[in-house]
């Protein structure tokens, strides 16, 4: 069904090609899909969730009401051919440390979870922040595993933060080894208990103050409102914690790169909640950027 047209009620979406210019904002698909631990069809989700956009406004209410395309310069730089692998993710590394030469922001579209290893290391970033109820933490080379490479690739444990890890997902052996490389956790009851905005203060801090990249891992989310990630679960975060999240983190000057992963588009449920969901956060990411103060 086509959507409606309205002169003064723009769309979001549909932003002009990088032409290597500087910019606020660049967004990059990174379809990977290849090394999934599940069968997944992630690599349809750049697609879905540039689709999405145009189903929202890019204005923030206020007041004074604000239009995110008034304020700040966004391009979408296309996808990443073949990203999977050791070839593919160097492919991901040189598109985005291209883009982040550019670009306040650059927003990776995945893809499964093994994106946040090329996309983190080609913003160069110096911490990681990981909104996810998995540790990633896995041996090998899969969406289980970035974190550890990362870590193992040389990036200090101690500017690792992960939010979200949640019972009955993980295991103890991954939980000892999280605590073996000095990542700070803090867990889904911990988020609920002291609130969105003490943890997103605790976690920036932790993470900066270098550059720092943001793991969007939707599966965090209560399987309710993210039937489209194959390992979200019962009880994991509502749709507005995880925009809250997600904003209050953009908005930190140290954070210069962010990825949304896990998303499986087929497998969504009729209405699309799942990649709408993804979609907002893009826009939440882009929120977040425009109210930074320096």
């Amino acid at each position: 069904m086509a959507l409606s047209q309205d002169a003064l009620w723009p769309r979001a979406g549909s932003w002009p090609a990088f032409d290597g210019g500087s910019c606020d904002a660049a967004l990059v698909g990174v379809p990977a899909h290849l090394t999934s631990l599940s069968p997944t069809g992630a690599d349809a989700t750049p697609a879905a969730v540039r689709a999405a956009l145009a189903r929202y406004s890019p204005t923030l209410i206020g007041p004074p009401a604000v239009d995110l395309d008034e304020v700040l310069r966004i391009v979408d730089a296309g996808d990443v051919a073949d990203p999977d692998g050791r070839e593919g993710e160097a492919r991901v590394r040189d598109r985005v440390r291209a883009l982040a030469a550019a670009a306040r922001l650059v927003i990776a579209l995945g893809g499964d979870n093994s994106l946040t290893y090329g996309v983190a290391q080609g913003a160069d970033a110096a911490g990681l922040i990981t909104l996810d109820a998995h540790y990633d933490l896995r041996d090998g080379e899969s969406n289980g595993s970035p974190v550890r490479r990362l870590a193992a690739a040389g990036l200090d444990g101690r500017q690792i933060v992960q939010i979200g890890i949640a019972d009955f997902a993980n295991s103890a052996a991954y939980a000892r080894r999280a605590a073996d490389l000095g990542i700070t956790v803090i867990t889904l009851d911990e988020v609920r208990r002291r609130g969105i905005d003490d943890v997103v203060s605790q976690a920036v801090e932790v993470a900066g103050p270098g550059r720092v990249h943001l793991d969007i891992d939707v599966d965090v989310c209560d399987r309710s409102v993210a039937p489209g990630c194959p390992a979200s679960v019962p009880g994991g975060l509502q749709a507005w914690e995880l925009r809250a999240l997600v904003r209050g983190i953009a908005a930190s000057p140290h954070v210069v790169s962010a990825d949304l992963a896990e998303v499986d588009a087929t497998a969504d449920a009729p209405d699309g909640r799942t990649v709408r969901l993804a979609a907002l956060c893009v826009l939440e990411l882009l929120a977040g950027l425009a109210g930074r103060t320096t």
